[in-house]
């Protein structure tokens, strides 16, 4: 009985692929006009739109560079006035122990200059994140004025943290030597 349907199937299947072969006239499966999508692509610029110019930078960020170039400025200051003491502290503790007052006074002194200079290291943890935030809003284009402007403020604030580190790094130095 399981014979038949099979039977059945062998007589029927010529038939199902002959139908399929049959050469009617059929539409085309190419893109009709109608479904085809409109393209809204942009020049490339440079290739013959204008370079939209962006913005230069808002006066709130100036005044705040500012602030923060000013008060960079003043922790480099107090850092320079306490460098002296340091120096001298140093010097006074050469050839010490490491338990001895002078060199326990040179430590203090070292740590004090640590202290003045976070004001400018605070300040350019605070020009990282402006600068990165401009750049992510601005992703791939050339830097903004505003950028820019972040950027010259934050080289000008990491010359003074590097002149700090080198002075700090070399008393420690010559504490421990």
């Amino acid at each position: 009985m399981a014979r038949a349907p099979a039977r059945l199937t062998l007589l029927v299947l010529p038939i199902l692929v002959a139908a399929c072969a049959s050469t009617g006239d059929y539409p085309s499966l190419a893109l009709r006009d109608a479904e085809r999508v409109a393209l809204t692509a942009q020049p490339v610029p440079g290739e013959g739109a204008p370079t939209p110019v962006p913005p230069p930078a808002s006066a709130d960020l100036q005044a705040r560079l500012a602030g923060l170039l000013a008060g960079a400025g003043k922790g480099h200051a107090a850092f320079e006035a306490r460098r002296g003491t340091a120096e001298r502290a140093v010097s006074a503790a050469r050839g010490a122990g490491v338990a001895s007052e002078t060199w326990i006074s040179a430590q203090v002194a070292i740590a004090d200059l640590e202290a003045a200079r976070s004001t400018a290291v605070t300040a350019l943890a605070e020009l990282d994140q402006l600068y990165v935030a401009e750049r992510d809003a601005g992703a791939g284009a050339p830097p903004s004025p505003s950028a820019l402007a972040i950027a010259e403020a934050r080289n000008r604030i990491d010359a003074m943290v590097s002149e700090e580190n080198q002075a700090i790094d070399g008393l420690a130095a010559r504490l421990r030597g």
